[in-house]
């Protein structure tokens, strides 16, 4: 599956330039959207290009969040997101929260596989990475902690979307690219089909082979009787291939699973 983050980030929001008389909280975060793992760093006016924001108004906000540490200023002038936003983010209970629960059998996962092992949950249409451990002589990856993955071709979008309300299933399906799936995912009826089996496994099993082969296998994370985040591994694979991880990955998701429900 092609772990790969949606561009934009989290914050950015959908639809590009924010609306005119756009309250000032969501214009706050249009800014905010504009960072990005390649645009970490950024100067007032690509702050406001890749905001939507008229400069004079993005020059207010970004010296409001300046003051209040959402963002900080760099000696040649230059924007960062401030750790004022890494302390509230902490305490977000879908984030560091659910990792914290989860930590522990990631890592003996990570011990087992030595890959990518990947923690993730639902925003809307896109699936959050909450977590990666990685070892260093791992397959090369294009994702990111924090960072947006499409549901219907990762790993761990397919469980989340397998077990997602109706509605956003149906989104889904309907807007499916087959350019942007797995290579068995061929049509929205694939994925529909795909997602059905996930259900009834429960765990997803898939392979990529661009930009390099690589395999994955998927697990739903549970709290009570609810999906609420999706664990996988991601190895090198050629088409067809078994990562091998699969009682491995469902014995991990299932733990955590155990202790978020005590």
């Amino acid at each position: 599956m092609n772990e790969t983050p949606i561009p934009g980030g989290a914050g950015r929001r959908r639809g590009g330039r924010p609306a005119e008389g756009q309250p000032v909280i969501e214009r706050a975060f249009a800014l905010l959207g504009a960072f990005d793992s390649d645009h970490r760093a950024l100067s007032l006016a690509d702050l406001a290009r890749r905001s939507g924001t008229p400069r004079s108004s993005a020059l207010r906000l970004a010296r409001s969040l300046v003051q209040v540490g959402a963002l900080e200023r760099l000696d040649d002038g230059r924007f960062v997101v401030g750790l004022r936003l890494l302390e509230t983010a902490s305490l977000a209970p879908r984030g560091h929260g659910l990792r914290a629960v989860a930590m522990p059998f990631m890592e003996d996962l990570f011990h087992v596989t030595r890959q990518h092992v990947l923690l993730a949950v639902r925003d809307d249409d896109e699936a959050l990475l909450v977590e990666r451990l990685s070892a260093l002589d791992a397959s090369p990856v294009r994702y990111r902690v924090g960072g947006r993955l499409p549901l219907a071709s990762t790993g761990v979008g397919l469980v989340l979307l397998a077990f997602a309300p109706l509605a956003v299933q149906e989104r889904v399906i309907a807007a499916y690219d087959p350019g942007h799936g797995g290579e068995d995912i061929l049509s929205g009826e694939d994925l529909r089909r795909v997602l059905a089996e996930v259900r009834r496994a429960d765990f997803a099993r898939g392979h990529q082979n661009r930009p390099w082969p690589r395999s994955t296998v998927a697990a739903p994370v549970r709290d009570g009787d609810d999906v609420v985040a999706a664990l996988s591994v991601v190895v090198p694979g050629t088409s067809g291939s078994d990562p091998g991880y699969g009682p491995a990955v469902r014995a991990a998701a299932r733990a955590v699973s155990r202790r978020l429900s005590e």
